[in-house]
């Protein structure tokens, strides 16, 4: 930064120079003005002018050529243009060569002072001062990432108004992992630039995957602000196709990712989303193929056990899986409901297929869960509900239905 003013100096001495410049040809202009006034005839020739035109009036008056009142009013004319001449010839007294060299000075110290002041306030030191950081940090073999992170906090604190050190700050807190100072360099981004739609988007998406991806209300409200403010931005389309994926809607899945690559400019970030279109078509078409496909199945009741109906809200999902007594195959059989729908008796049989290579109709037997999630997602997690039913026949399914009840409680 010493280099910085040291260059500010410089660049001001020119402007100093030329302020203190007039000051050193004052006398020599002062002399020159003087001397010029001093040979100055100009007054003299304007009487000589009048003497010669008021000889040429008496001579026109003596031969007759014009009479006495003429004259008089010529004469009078001749008068008053000599008084013009003489008073425009007027000049004040040449003040010192010296009058006004203390204002000099003043200005210079103004001139200084009015930069250094502008620069402040408009200048981008704060910025150079975040160039050198990462600079030096770059340049040091030893250096690692808690080291950049630890500079860019101390920027932060010294100048917490500036959003280029919360925008770099916020992609290292992201990537190491530490989802509550990312979640708060992005909140502070939006405090000094706006509710912008880019970083409502990389907010929604942060918190996210921080929820293990479930759209909460709070991620659902920063993606609408989102979406009305930018409808094809990209961030929050990729989320919400990575949202339809995994609850298993591949068409909307495959809509919002093919909107998010139109507005991309990261051709690995597009080809990424390509890749995951690629798949979605797959498990649709897998999907399409199952659908309609009955053949044997179970005939399932369930009902949730009086003692744990007040845990959770009648929103929550509930999901009811047919695997293999092996638990080799992928789950045969999926479908899902609500706790207010409960007690519900459904049937399962290929049509709830997750893949065409792990059916119901492969297996003999099968083995039942019933999942209360809360997290809405299908894998267990502590907290949740669960009933089981070890060992089920697979056949016609218009017999009496299995009981199942969720009674326990994954620890």
């Amino acid at each position: 930064m010493t280099l910085l003013w040291l260059a500010f100096a410089v660049l001001l001495l020119p402007a100093l120079w030329l302020m203190v410049a007039p000051l050193r040809r004052a006398a020599a202009l002062r002399a020159a003005q003087r001397d010029f006034e001093t040979q100055d005839r100009t007054a003299e020739q304007n009487v000589a002018i009048y003497q010669r035109r008021l000889a040429s009036l008496e001579a026109a008056r003596d031969r007759g050529e014009i009479d006495a009142p003429r004259f008089e009013e010529d004469r009078l004319e001749l008068e008053r243009s000599l008084l013009d001449d003489t008073a425009a010839l007027e000049r004040p007294p040449l003040k010192a060569a010296a009058a006004g060299k203390l204002l000099v000075p003043v200005l210079m110290v103004a001139l200084v002072a009015a930069s250094v002041v502008w620069y402040r306030l408009e200048g981008a030191e704060g910025d150079l001062a975040l160039y050198r950081v990462q600079q030096e940090v770059a340049a040091d073999p030893e250096a690692s990432l808690p080291m950049l992170v630890q500079r860019l906090e101390e920027q932060a604190a010294r100048q917490p108004d500036n959003p280029n050190v919360w925008r770099s700050l916020f992609p290292l807190y992201r990537d190491s992992g530490r989802v509550a100072e990312a979640d708060a360099a992005l909140s502070r981004l939006l405090e000094l630039e706006g509710r912008r739609p880019w970083l409502l988007a990389e907010l929604a998406q942060l918190r996210y995957f921080a929820a293990d991806r479930e759209l909460t209300e709070g991620v659902q409200a920063l993606v609408d602000e989102a979406l009305a403010a930018d409808p094809g931005q990209p961030t929050v389309l990729g989320m919400l196709g990575i949202e339809a994926f995994e609850n298993g809607d591949y068409q909307a899945a495959i809509d919002n990712w093919r909107r998010a690559i139109a507005g991309m400019d990261d051709p690995a970030s597009a080809e990424a989303l390509r890749q995951g279109i690629q798949v979605a078509r797959q498990r649709l078409s897998q999907t399409e193929e199952t659908a309609g496909a009955e053949g044997p199945g179970i005939r399932v009741r369930v009902s949730l056990a009086p003692a744990l109906a007040d845990r959770v809200a009648d929103d929550t999902a509930v999901f009811v899986v047919a695997r293999d007594l092996a638990g080799e195959l992928p789950p045969l059989a999926v479908a899902r409901t609500t706790v207010g729908e409960l007690p519900l008796t459904l049937t399962l049989d290929d049509g709830d297929a997750m893949a065409p290579m792990a059916r119901l109709s492969q297996v003999e037997q099968a083995r039942l869960v019933v999942r209360v999630s809360e997290s809405g997602q299908a894998g267990p997690r502590p907290g949740d509900l669960f009933g089981r039913h070890e060992v089920v026949a697979v056949g016609a399914t218009d017999g009496e239905p299995v009981e199942v009840v969720v009674d326990r409680v994954v620890e």
